[in-house]
């Protein structure tokens, strides 16, 4: 079992598109989770979903900036539903576009309820958040 979660991703754009994808508040919304992000280091805020009150989650995500590196790593805290971790983003440029690297850690290794909570949350950031995020990165100007 794995603590963690990993992905790459190629996205077409050059790499201050994507961090902008990343650290404006309204697109970020537009492929994640609407949220009262700020880009400063300490910053409090959090993501808000649609609550899973069987698996103990209010579908409220707090989160604090760790990490803010412009445009090359966001880590941000994310504190949801039992869960302690953390999300870092890492973006490379590569040819004309950028390699986007991300993180998803802390997932308890031998709690079968983190371990859920990877395996969905895995399926999100591999899947249809990649696919999300170009639609972002496409309609922004």
């Amino acid at each position: 079992m794995s603590g963690a979660i990993h992905t790459d991703a190629f996205f077409a754009h050059p790499p201050e598109k994507v961090w902008r994808a990343l650290t404006d508040t309204v697109i970020l919304a537009s492929w994640l989770m609407p949220n009262n992000f700020e880009p400063r280091l300490g910053q409090s805020f959090t993501f808000r979903t649609d609550p899973v009150p069987a698996q103990g989650f209010d579908g409220i995500v707090h989160c604090r900036v760790l990490e803010l590196v412009e445009p090359k790593r966001l880590r941000i805290s994310w504190v949801a539903g039992g869960l302690d971790t953390t999300v870092t983003w890492q973006l490379v440029p590569e040819g004309r576009g950028t390699r986007l690297f991300t993180s998803h850690e802390g997932f308890g290794e031998r709690d079968p309820r983190q371990q859920a909570a990877r395996r969905v949350l895995g399926g999100g950031w591999v899947g249809h958040l990649a696919r999300r995020l170009e639609v972002a990165l496409v309609g922004m100007p």
